[in-house]
């Protein structure tokens, strides 16, 4: 939703924190979305890839409805 409206964060987390106020989606959507986030950042940085079936079932459904939540959407308004 930030995005949506030309807001780019620094800080990712924070814009998983704001999704119940851009999107109507609670704690139990950005909490998974954000341990995505520092699994791959270590992964990336660090090189532990520790990555088991239940997180990726439980970033899938974040994902989810995330998408189906950005689908309700307007279209975005042009300058």
């Amino acid at each position: 939703m930030l995005r949506w409206h030309g807001y780019r964060s620094g800080n990712r987390f924070i814009v998983f924190q704001v999704l119940p106020h851009t999107l109507a989606l609670g704690p139990e959507v950005w909490r998974v979305l954000a341990k995505g986030h520092e699994i791959r950042n270590l992964g990336e940085y660090e090189g532990d890839m520790n990555i088991d079936e239940r997180i990726v079932r439980d970033l899938i459904a974040a994902s989810q409805r995330v998408a189906s939540a950005l689908s309700g959407l307007p279209p975005p308004a042009t300058s």
